[in-house]
């Protein structure tokens, strides 16, 4: 079963002759599969083109791709007039190549993705300035997953997305040992495969129990120096992996809010996985809500994650933080959008008893403040 990605049609309008459109996404989150769709949406409404489709993971193609050559870039290209190139990154210098693609051969349209930002985006960013269009693919959001479930059928998967997570291989999986697999496969084959093949990252050991020190640190500011210290490395080594792991799409990072009170804590971060499943795999932990003393941390973690899908599908732009005084008083997630900020606390209770920080009113006079939680959370998510 396909279910439809919401990037596909953004894919769709995006490609034009004379552009790259650079697609993201962690590995197994369905690029492969949107780009296959792609193509038969270009073969059934415009069956004149012709598709060149190559992985950056074949040396043959590479020789071709870091020529650096027009010549020999025109007679890799051929009378395509798109070309498509997965894992765009493990060709050196693929950012000025397909710049003389795209210079010197008129009417030629192409596509890149990349499992990992780190890599691609330096290797196309300053060489496709004004060329290029850029997305970013996300294991499946409930806007996607949605669309082939009826409403009693997503409150009953709820416990599933906070177990198992959205990639879309778990997500079409009716059986718990076979998503147990999937994950762990995914972990030990996948996760870390393009940090590892940088020069200077070379233990996975280290990066795995970075990882898992942070999955029991969801919602609480991560201090480098105390991870640093349990790791036995330093600071600036425990910071530039966590930056590799953002730019992998394992971890994303939210910032502290504040423009006017001294007690408001900025000086931390908190981080966050993009999918639940990956989290709950680190840590070896699937067993049922009902046993388990982290439910809130699920919780919060499921909706960071998706409500970024949705700013991101949705065009809706706005800048994320979390806010916390030092007294204790906190919200979860503050979105500073449209001229205006909005606060929302999560609470896996729908009865709990959350009133607006008395601090935040008035420090904010103007700002919104909701609570999310299992009756409510769909308008917030979808």
């Amino acid at each position: 079963m396909y279910i439809h990605q919401k990037q596909l049609g953004t894919l769709i309008s995006s490609v034009e002759a004379g552009k790259v459109v650079v697609v993201y996404g962690p590995r197994r989150c369905g690029k492969t599969t949107m780009l296959g769709k792609y193509i038969e949406h270009v073969q059934s409404t415009h069956p004149e083109t012709s598709i060149l489709s190559v992985t950056g993971e074949d040396r043959l193609v590479r020789e071709y791709l870091e020529s650096e050559s027009v010549e020999k870039l025109r007679s890799f290209v051929g009378t395509h007039t798109l070309l498509i190139v997965d894992e765009a990154q493990k060709a050196h210098n693929i950012g000025l190549n397909l710049k003389l693609i795209v210079d010197h051969l008129p009417g030629v349209s192409i596509i890149a993705t990349g499992s990992s930002s780190f890599d691609l985006a330096q290797k196309v960013g300053e060489p496709l300035t004004g060329r290029k269009t850029t997305l970013t693919l996300f294991p499946l959001s409930q806007m996607e997953i949605g669309q082939i479930e009826h409403g009693h059928e997503t409150a009953a998967h709820l416990e599933d997305r906070l177990l198992y997570g959205s990639y879309p291989d778990v997500v079409l999986m009716a059986d718990k040992t076979r998503r147990l697999s999937y994950l762990n496969d995914l972990l030990s084959s996948y996760l870390f495969k393009d940090i590892l093949e940088l020069d200077s990252v070379r233990n996975s050991a280290k990066l795995e129990q970075l990882l898992r020190l942070v999955a029991f640190q969801i919602g609480k500011e991560v201090s480098l120096n105390e991870l640093g210290t349990k790791l036995g490395m330093s600071k600036n080594t425990v910071e530039k992996y966590l930056d590799l792991l953002e730019k992998s799409f394992v971890l994303y990072r939210v910032s502290g809010f504040s423009r006017n009170l001294r007690k408001e804590v900025t000086k931390m971060a908190r981080y966050y996985f993009y999918d639940n499943g990956v989290r709950n795999a680190l840590i070896q932990n699937f067993n049922p809500l009902s046993l388990r003393d982290d439910v809130g941390t699920l919780w919060e973690n499921y909706l960071m994650s998706e409500r970024m899908k949705k700013r991101g599908y949705a065009d809706i732009f706005a800048n994320q933080y979390f806010w916390r005084t030092y007294d204790q008083k906190e919200i979860d997630l503050v979105e500073e959008r449209d001229g205006a900020l909005f606060g929302y606390e999560f609470k896996w209770r729908a009865d709990a008893r959350t009133k607006e920080p008395r601090d935040w009113r008035i420090a904010y006079p103007g700002a919104h403040f909701e609570v999310i939680h299992p009756e409510n959370y769909l308008a917030f998510i979808v």
